[in-house]
């Protein structure tokens, strides 16, 4: 690919609402364990290194069954709107 053409780049897109209520759940489950859950997840998202996620309450298991780009791109199309 040379310089001037622009990459595509596509994600396979899940359930909207799943994915808002696992990351409402361990946003929840951060919060109540005493975290900035807001900082914690997005450590995460730009790391991707899971450890940013307690295992309290199986919050790193339910955030690891989500894809960290459709989190980003979910995020990415709310705050545009």
């Amino acid at each position: 690919m040379d310089e001037d053409s622009t990459m595509s780049f596509n994600i396979e897109s899940n359930n909207n609402s799943d994915l808002y209520s696992i990351i409402k759940d361990v946003y929840n489950i951060l919060k109540e364990r005493g975290y900035n859950p807001t900082d914690q997840i997005v450590g995460y998202l730009i790391s991707g290194d899971i450890g940013y996620i307690s295992s309290y309450k199986g919050a790193r298991n339910k955030i690891s069954e989500l894809d960290r780009s459709e989190i980003i791109k979910s995020m990415f199309k709310e705050y545009i709107k």
